[in-house]
């Protein structure tokens, strides 16, 4: 009985001791894990007073952004267009005194404001009157300055104005021309290293259609570029109505007048006679030709029947007549 109460307690201590190493090593590995941590810790503190996270100011009040990876890369961003981008259209219809003297004043607007006069169209309806068509380009922010003072030169028949806003289409023209050069230099690139004949005939074709997409993108930048940087101002210049023109000179006609307009009136008469009998002497001929060939047959018939032969009388008659 002893001897087992005796390896009861020797199992007891046994399995306690046991225990107690466990946690003794339990212990021990989250000490070590959390001066692991510690350390981390702080090195994440110190390298975060050199360099401030995304997002946030330093002590100076700049901004500290971190490079992404697809710029550490070497990926360029978009490029982005600087304020917005508009196209100004303006039409302009003004009677005027004089046009030459408008045409020169609308001139120096023009050129005062830094524009141009794109084209000049003038046009003389008898030795005294004159039009003019002008389309000049002046720039943005003059536009209105220069639309107030050309419709003040005279009287103001029309007048429309339009605004378009092209910034849309300025970036993506400007995003395809930053990746059509990317694309042109990879394939130059590919040509420096090319070893065959046929890969370097198979890479100048497609360098050729890279480069050609290229200059229609620079082109379509261009024009972009120029619409945008100065507004466009279509000028009709015209004279007022010429004096007479509202019917007092038919109140002065003369005998004169009545005459030349009769005369008028009997040869247009004599025109459209003359219009219808071309029309219709076709027709004429042809039926006075059918009226002599009818007449000719109808004699020839008429010489061919024999003449009627005269009855004679009896004979009783005859002598009764006799006697």
């Amino acid at each position: 009985m002893r001897s087992e109460k005796k390896s009861g307690r020797s199992f007891v201590r046994a399995r306690a001791a046991l225990v107690a190493g466990s946690l003794g090593l339990l212990l021990a590995v989250g000490g070590c894990g959390a001066s692991g941590d510690s350390m981390d810790s702080g090195a994440k503190a110190a390298d975060g007073k050199n360099a401030p996270r995304e997002g946030f100011t330093d002590e100076g009040g700049a901004a500290a952004s971190a490079a992404p990876e697809e710029q550490a890369a070497g990926k360029k961003a978009a490029p982005k267009a600087e304020g917005t981008h508009v196209i100004r259209t303006a039409t302009l219809s003004v009677e005027v005194k004089s046009v030459p003297k408008a045409v020169a004043a609308a001139r120096g607007v023009v050129e005062s404001a830094g524009g141009l006069v794109a084209t000049e169209n003038t046009e003389r309806l008898d030795d005294t009157y004159e039009t003019s068509h002008l389309v000049l380009r002046v720039p943005q922010e003059r536009f209105q300055e220069v639309l107030r003072e050309l419709a003040g030169s005279g009287k103001l028949l029309s007048r429309t104005s339009n605004a378009k806003d092209v910034t849309d289409q300025v970036v993506d023209v400007e995003s395809r021309i930053s990746t059509q050069r990317a694309s042109v230099a990879r394939v130059r690139e590919l040509m420096d290293q090319a070893e065959k004949i046929s890969d370097v005939v198979a890479l100048e074709g497609e360098l050729s259609s890279r480069q050609s997409d290229l200059e229609s993108l620079l082109a379509q930048q261009a024009s972009l570029k120029d619409r945008t940087s100065l507004a466009t101002i279509t000028l009709d210049l015209t004279p007022p109505d010429a004096p007479g023109d509202d019917g007092s000179k038919d109140e002065d006609l003369g005998f004169l007048d009545a005459l030349g307009g009769g005369w008028d009136a009997f040869v247009t008469m004599l025109r459209w006679i003359a219009v219808a009998f071309g029309a219709a002497f076709p027709f004429l001929l042809t039926a006075a030709l059918a009226v002599v060939v009818w007449r000719v047959l109808r004699k020839r018939g008429a010489a061919r029947r024999p003449a009627p032969a005269v009855a004679a009388a009896p004979a009783g008659e005859d002598g009764a007549s006799a006697s």
